[in-house]
């Protein structure tokens, strides 16, 4: 890819004893970057659709490496394809580097791929200092959020779906809904540092926790996701003894000792995405050594020759499913691995202790 230069980039932030070399971590970044194209789109792979959840996690792991021109390049392209109501759509084509999207190929928009742009700013942010690259980003992150907001039901919850044709989908998804709490306090902390307040998105953020920590009965059944399990703590909605609870209550259901997280039980099947995304919600709980050997259980049957992650593991076939190498399984291997380096910006939107709550409310 000849459109950027590359950065000096930071993976000494990104070297965890067996998990990764810096020599292994520069390839990781490699592979990213190198599906990346010319205009900043990063699909899952060269070929494949992309969509603006899984673009702002490898965006966010490019800064984690340093590649911030790369990062930047990305948040430009989301904010060029913004719809005018604020969305996204679901999917969108790869094609070949200088041409523009056709067209999305799922017109569908989904709240929390929306929603997860301002997890991106202000990490992008965080990671660069680049007030001029907030300045500009703060319209779409303004636009973004105000569209999801208006999908936010009497219970707190958020919807998790406009269809195509329009429709409204009123039911909600636990994962979504934990990531979309992320982005809320990560978009109110970049309207805390602009000083433009936002009221109504404190309020907003204040039932979404309240119906995720108390109201299970507002989402959707999908308790055979391990996301459904980890994400409200990943999202930094169930904190402290309620997390600890929360994620022991689940352990022996989805984990499999030695070689990672089961997408959906009871298939034998362990992800990428999952297993880091656990061992950084670990991570958030102060369980470092937990979520380190979470990482070290998965290099030798999910990283490729070429530094890249397989998206999933048949163990009962000890066979790699689907074979596709993902951008967004090595983004959040490399972001689960920043912070458990220390990387600030990464930790920073992790961690959830310097972001705003939103308002407390018992209510509802």
């Amino acid at each position: 890819m000849t459109a950027f230069s590359r950065g000096p980039g930071r993976t000494e932030r990104l070297v965890l004893p067996g998990v990764l070399t810096a020599e292994q971590a520069a390839e990781t970044v490699a592979g990213i970057a190198a599906a990346q194209r010319e205009d900043g789109a990063i699909p899952w792979f060269r070929g494949h659709h992309l969509d603006p959840w899984d673009h702002v996690e490898a965006a966010m792991a490019l800064d984690a490496a340093g590649e911030h021109e790369r990062a930047r390049a990305a948040y430009r392209w989301l904010a060029r394809h913004q719809n005018p109501d604020g969305s996204w759509y679901a999917a969108y084509p790869d094609l070949p580097d200088g041409v523009d999207a056709a067209g999305p190929t799922d017109r569908g928009v989904e709240t929390n791929f929306c929603a997860y742009v301002a997890v991106g700013v202000w990490h992008h942010y965080l990671s660069t200092g680049d007030d001029a690259f907030l300045d500009r980003m703060w319209p779409t992150v303004l636009a973004a959020i105000e569209f999801v907001l208006r999908l936010q039901q009497p219970g707190g919850q958020i919807g998790w779906r406009r269809d195509p044709d329009g429709t409204e989908v009123a039911d909600a998804l636990l994962t979504g809904n934990s990531s979309i709490y992320q982005a809320l306090r990560c978009a109110l902390a970049i309207a805390e540092h602009r000083e433009e307040p936002q009221p109504d998105w404190e309020i907003a953020a204040g039932r979404l926790a309240h119906a995720i920590r108390h109201h299970p009965e507002r989402f959707l059944a999908k308790d055979r996701y391990s996301m459904d399990w980890y994400y409200p703590v990943l999202g930094g909605a169930v904190t402290g003894a309620a997390a600890k609870e929360r994620i022991e209550s689940g352990w022996d259901r989805f984990v499999v000792p030695g070689l990672g997280v089961r997408c959906v039980v009871p298939n034998p099947w362990v992800t990428g995405g999952e297993s880091c995304e656990l061992a950084l919600a670990l991570w958030v709980m102060g369980e470092s050594d937990r979520a380190v050997e979470i990482l070290q259980w998965i290099q030798p049957h999910l990283r490729a020759d070429d530094g890249m992650y397989w998206t999933g593991y048949v163990f009962d076939d000890q066979a790699v499913w689907p074979e596709e190498r993902t951008t967004w399984t090595a983004g959040s291997l490399l972001l689960a691995v920043a912070a458990l380096g220390g990387d600030e910006a990464t930790t920073a939107v992790f961690s959830g202790e310097r972001l705003p709550n939103g308002l407390d409310t018992d209510c509802c």
